[in-house]
């Protein structure tokens, strides 16, 4: 018989030493080299004009810092990633910035008085800049974003330019710049005429969309859009009652803005009374004022109605993992009531979810990670546990592709303080990962003494896993001390992960025939056998006497007899028995045997 796990070595051997050769020549002495740094300074080169020969000393370049470096060496790079390249959400976020400064002063310089000749220059100067970016982000940025096409990621220039060109976000970007800025030498600077500047929306909600993907809580981002689109509602408006109170004119009825104090902050005021329908407004008096007043309210009914919606979906979005794990802790302490469960109980299971919930932030890792395709688990998996089982001694060593297929079918379990994770006698079919917290190996007289403490990394229940055959019981008493975060490995999973890694299973098996021999001492071959716990014992010998009642039964022992024993002299012990007596061993009587007055002593 061959033992298949038997091997030499359980790696291979190190290739031998090259031979040591010459040693390398020491280096110089320091004084050696500050000599010769030294004889560097003072070289000078020799330049001859006109037959005169002057020296002109070199000098060194100072030494450029760190930061000033990495600019300078900075390259812009030919391709960008929209979806992963941190530098393409910086950019967008400056496209907004000016498309933004479009949105809510063009409409506050159509009406309002805040544009004077003695300011224009710095409104053109924040205009041209606000294009300048626009222009930069037309022929820089965008034909340098890569794109899918027949589901390859093309990098080509040419490619993504043809690309950009062709798409409808080309089109109104080159309308968003149409020159009509050459009107102001006919109508003066009329900021009106910069509403194409408006057609370039799509940078805003493209920042939006790569904003929400980087951000860890993208609902507040939510939270702060929907409220500014509030603002900007009430904003519009506010310039719209200033257009309407300067066309009836300024202080001219009760209803219309009466020219005092902060023209925006009144007229602003008035829009939040009116869009939200709080009442206390001066009564229209003029067929203008009360159109504008009932258009004022049926735009502020559908609008404060629309934000509200956006706010109750973004708050629904944002509290849904907190609504469910309500939900179903409402739905387990219902149950546990209607069946009486003592309330000790009913305690430590409100416990295991509160700290379940605060620790991960979700009841069951394998709800969220179902909905991806395998290699996605795997990258997430790798990414959160790897670090915690490349350290477990039991598997170092084994094949690296088959910890990662191993770590898809951990399972994630929380333990309270004084939890039972395994008790000595049951049937093992699990290994435990300590991934945070502590657990006491207990036992003794009381079951209470504290063996030793297992921490984060370590491993047991092993022997149950790696053991062969079946009836695997745990060796001892295993109790969680604290809270206490566990990784468990089913014996079933291991397996069908094994089958497809020999060479990772002929090393544990190994590990597990150490494992179960290295506390054993050498003992006699009966100590040994005893030791090893036969299941089906070897069949006790059959007494002489029982086997001699079995031959008479069988009819043939006095056939034997008379053969063995034929022209032999016999002793013959007397007896005085009455011929009637049977015999006690056989059940016959001395007739049937024909002798009379004889009885044999079987011994």
């Amino acid at each position: 018989m061959v033992d298949p796990d038997e091997s030499d070595d359980e790696s291979p051997s190190a290739s031998p030493a090259k031979k040591p050769g010459e040693a390398p020549p020491p280096p110089p002495p320091p004084e050696e080299k500050k000599v010769d740094e030294e004889k560097a300074e003072e070289e000078v080169t020799i330049y001859e004009f006109m037959g005169y020969k002057f020296p002109v000393p070199q000098f060194k370049m100072p030494q450029i810092p760190d930061w000033l470096r990495v600019i300078l060496e900075y390259r812009f790079p030919s391709s960008i990633d929209p979806f992963t390249d941190l530098i393409y959400v910086v950019w967008l976020f400056f496209v907004t910035l000016a498309w933004n400064w479009n949105v809510w002063l063009i409409p506050v310089r159509c009406t309002f008085p805040y544009q004077t000749p003695e300011n224009i220059h710095w409104w053109l100067l924040m205009d041209y800049f606000c294009d300048g970016i626009y222009i930069v982000d037309i022929f820089v940025m965008q034909p340098r974003l890569q794109f899918v096409r027949g589901g390859d990621i093309v990098c080509d220039k040419e490619a993504m330019r043809d690309n950009y060109r062709q798409t409808e976000r080309f089109k109104m970007d080159v309308i968003s710049l149409f020159p009509l800025d050459l009107l102001y030498f006919f109508t003066g600077v009329k900021s009106l005429l910069r509403f194409p500047r408006l057609l370039k929306y799509n940078a805003f909600f493209e920042f939006n969309d790569r904003l929400e993907a980087v951000m860890s809580k993208a609902y507040i981002y939510r939270v702060i859009r929907t409220s500014a689109y509030l603002l900007y509602s009430l904003h519009c408006n506010a310039c719209i009652f200033y257009w309407g109170s300067d066309y009836e004119g300024l202080g001219s009825t009760k209803w219309v803005y009466n020219g005092k104090g902060n023209s925006y902050i009144r007229c602003y005021y008035f829009a939040v009374k009116t869009l939200i329908t709080i009442g206390g407004l001066p009564d229209p008096t003029t067929v203008f004022e009360i159109v504008f007043q009932m258009l004022n309210y049926f735009v502020g009914v559908f609008a404060f109605s629309i934000m509200i919606g956006q706010m109750r979906d973004v708050f629904g979005a944002a509290t849904a993992g907190e609504a469910y794990y309500r939900h179903c802790v409402d739905s387990t302490v219902k149950y546990m009531s209607s069946y009486k469960i003592p309330r000790e109980v009913q305690n430590r299971v409100k416990i295991w979810y509160d700290y379940t919930w605060k620790s991960q932030g979700m009841l069951d890792e394998q709800e969220l990670l179902i909905q991806l395709p395998d290699k996605m688990r795997l990258d997430i998996a790798a990414d959160v546990n790897y670090s915690i089982v490349s350290k477990v001694a039991l598997f170092q060593g084994c094949d690296r592709q088959m910890i990662f297929d191993m770590l898809k079918r951990l399972k994630s379990v929380v333990y309270l303080p004084g939890d039972f994770v395994c008790k000595k006698g049951e049937i093992g079919r699990e290994m435990y990962i300590i991934k945070a917290g502590e657990v006491q190996v207990v036992g003794g007289p009381d079951g209470m003494t504290v063996f030793v403490t297992l921490r984060a990394g370590s491993v047991f229940g092993e022997i149950s896993l790696l053991a062969g055959g079946g009836g695997n019981r745990r060796t001892a008493n295993v109790k969680a001390h604290g809270f206490a975060n566990l990784f468990i490995l089913d014996k079933k999973d291991l397996a069908e992960i094994l089958v497809h890694y020999p060479e990772s299973q002929k090393l544990l098996r190994k590990k597990a025939k150490k494992m179960l021999t290295k506390d054993k001492k050498p003992t006699d071959e009966k100590d040994q056998a005893k030791d090893t716990g036969e299941v089906i014992p070897q069949r006790p010998e059959t007494p002489k006497l029982f086997k001699a009642a079995l031959e008479v039964g069988t009819g043939q022992t006095f056939a034997k007899l008379k053969e063995a024993y034929k022209g032999a002299t016999l002793e013959v012990f007397i007896s005085p028995v009455k011929p009637e007596t049977h015999c006690t061993i056989f059940g016959c009587s001395r007739q049937k045997i024909g002798i009379e007055k004889q009885s044999w002593r079987f011994l």
